[in-house]
């Protein structure tokens, strides 16, 4: 069924005024439309005047887009990409030609590159270039005017495209000019090739500046507009043809560009859309032999990072580190100095014997994968693995060669032609990852490699990782919020909290004396901070916990309770428990075959409890149920702060 629109009914205070406005900008139009001999118009423009008029303009034109291209864009990405004193000044300069009027636009092009100039008699010295009443003049005239409106679409369009394209492209071993024409041109196409369109139309009907600085000579700066001008006077008919002509093709170009002024940066569809329903290829860990890097080194790491995150990291090769924390911790801020891409953060980093903590990311052989996998969205899958390796500079048939081979163990091999846009979201962080793993890295970040897999596919991928981690001769670091992929992928777990090491051990020693409450809530425990008393630990709402062990008193402790272990009843239990308190069901959760529950008390903090289905419905288990909760002392765990 359609959806209907609603329709807004305009105020007439606001209507009338639009609509003679409208008519305002077309009276004009429809004057030129109207009074144009139709019948003359072939004869007054094939003209010869006109012809040459015609022929000089569109040279003129075409320098200065040439010339605004070779200059403006630089600007552009200056003004998008770097922050430096004096950029808002610069901003200016470039909006200046657009509110100045042409003559005096035309003034001070004569003062600055004129005979008499600034500029004017060094350039006539040493070159013999004579600027004024020059064919040459006139491209200087319509460059100066027309290039603001490349260097604004083109600024619009960067200032759209997310950094993790390029950031990405560098952490492949993409150069910054290998980036810049092979990532940020093509994604910000439409805004150049719009800019582009809008300077030649400017260009093309350029007058005031032009006639102020470089004369109206026949032939050599007599452009089209300046042929209007002189045929006002003498051939009223002729110039009504002329300027016909010059509309029609700045209407064709407005047309053409439909509005998008600024343009947009290339982006992939909803990957969450697009073929989200397709069957995945299962992942074969034992599939093709991917070639090993070509050097096969082995390279331990050792980072001390200062800055929001201060940590000192060694690991040796083959190790895999999940990096987990509460957001804001600094976990993407310590891959991302690992990278030398934040100024928050600043890594000495070695890797084996290599010093690369003063190599720009693109010479660290660094490779990672950030959050939204940042597929090139103008590169198919294929070529999207194959980049880091091209980059490289590996032979193109080997790159594809050995993409196409980390594709298929990864299980998406029948995907290789397909872009970004047509892949579902698992299918696209799957390629995010063959390309990372097919860049040959020293040290390997990986930033929720696996969020966007659904539970089947991520547990088949997860295998593939687990198995090429186990002879990858680098270090890995995973962030990730997923304490399956913590334990199952990691040989060491770091927990950060406001950009410091809590804890840095095992999964195994984690997982039985977590030292943070956030990371025992993420593995499924509760966690009670509280200081030790003689008989127990005293928590933050002065409530007591009975345990069986000791801690000596005033110490600061973590008291890990697993949630198999809480009781629930529907009266006050008797018997041993120590720790009995009355509450009320706030929430009921599925995990897996048992449901979870969670308890809130005046007397202690919330309590997560695990039951099976059958003791819910017998408990009468439900949202706002009262209940009754009870821990053996002998099931708590205290961990030292």
């Amino acid at each position: 069924m359609s959806r209907l629109r609603t329709r807004t009914r305009p105020p007439v205070t606001l209507a009338l005024p639009a609509l003679l406005a409208v008519a305002f900008l077309l009276l004009p139009l429809i004057g030129i439309l109207t009074r144009t001999q139709w019948g003359e118009l072939g004869a007054h423009l094939t003209s010869p005047g006109v012809v040459t008029a015609l022929r000089l303009s569109l040279l003129v034109s075409l320098w200065a887009l040439g010339l605004s291209l070779l200059l403006g864009v630089p600007l552009a990405w200056l003004l998008a990409r770097v922050e430096f004193r004096g950029k808002a000044f610069v901003r200016s300069l470039v909006l200046l030609p657009m509110v100045l009027p042409p003559t005096v636009g035309g003034v001070a092009l004569l003062l600055g590159f004129g005979r008499r100039g600034l500029l004017g008699p060094w350039l006539e010295d040493t070159f013999g270039v004579t600027l004024p009443f020059h064919t040459s003049g006139a491209v200087v005239a319509a460059t100066f005017v027309a290039m603001p409106f490349l260097v604004i679409s083109l600024e619009g369009a960067l200032g759209g495209l997310k950094q993790s394209y390029e950031e990405t492209a560098a952490s492949l071993g993409a150069s910054p000019v290998r980036v810049f024409f092979t990532v940020t041109m093509p994604m910000v196409a439409p805004g150049l090739i719009a800019g582009a369109a809008l300077t030649w139309a400017r260009a093309l009907g350029e007058f005031g500046a032009t006639i102020t600085f470089a004369g109206n000579l026949p032939g050599t700066t007599q452009t089209l507009p300046l042929q209007v001008y002189l045929l006002l006077q003498d051939r009223p008919e002729a110039a009504t043809s002329v300027s016909l002509l010059l509309l029609a093709i700045a209407m064709g170009v407005l047309i053409a560009l439909r509005g998008r002024w600024t343009g947009t940066p290339v982006a992939a569809k909803d990957p969450g859309a697009a073929k989200a329903a397709e069957p995945e290829a299962p992942a074969t860990a034992a599939g093709a032999e991917v070639p090993a890097p070509a050097d096969g080194g082995r390279w331990p790491l050792h980072a001390e990072v200062t800055g929001f995150t201060e940590l000192t990291l060694d690991a040796a090769p083959g190790t895999t580190i999940a990096v987990v924390g509460e957001n804001g911790a600094g976990k993407t801020t310590l891959l991302r100095a690992l990278l030398g891409l934040t100024p928050r953060a600043r890594a000495a980093l070695r890797l084996g014997d290599t010093d690369v903590t003063a190599l720009p990311p693109h010479q660290r052989q660094v490779a990672w994968v950030p959050q939204d996998g940042a597929l090139f969205p103008h590169l198919s899958a294929l070529a999207n693995t194959a980049y880091g390796l091209r980059a490289r500079r590996v032979p193109r048939a080997e790159a594809r060669r050995e993409a196409q081979l980390w594709l298929d163990r990864l299980g998406v091999g029948h995907l290789a032609q397909r872009r970004p846009g047509q892949l579902s979201g698992g299918q696209a962080q799957r390629v995010a990852l063959a390309r990372a793993l097919a860049a040959r890295p020293r040290l390997l970040l990986l930033d929720e490699p696996l969020a966007a897999l659904d539970q089947t596919t991520r547990a088949r991928v997860r295998h593939t990782l687990r198995g090429h981690l186990s002879g990858f001769g680098g270090v890995c670091l995973i962030v990730t919020h997923d304490p399956v992929e913590a334990v199952s992928l990691a040989d060491r777990v770091l927990v950060l909290a406001d950009g410091r090491t809590l804890q840095d051990a095992p999964p195994a020693e984690v997982t039985r004396h977590p030292r943070s409450p956030w990371v025992a809530r993420m593995l499924g425990r509760n966690a009670w901070p509280g200081t030790a008393s003689a008989d127990g630990l005293v928590l933050a709402g002065g409530s007591r916990l009975v345990v069986a062990e000791t801690l000596p008193e005033g110490a600061q402790a973590l008291a890990i309770i697993a949630p198999e272990a809480v009781s629930l009843h529907r009266d006050r239990p008797g018997g041993s428990p120590r720790n009995v308190w009355p509450g009320t069901v706030r929430e009921v959760t599925a995990a897996g075959s048992r449901l979870r529950v969670l308890i809130g008390s005046a007397e202690a903090p919330d309590l997560v409890a695990e039951i099976t289905p059958e003791a819910a419905a017998e408990l009468g288990v439900a949202d706002g149920a009262p209940v009754w909760t009870s821990v053996k002392a002998t099931e708590i765990t205290l961990v030292p702060l």
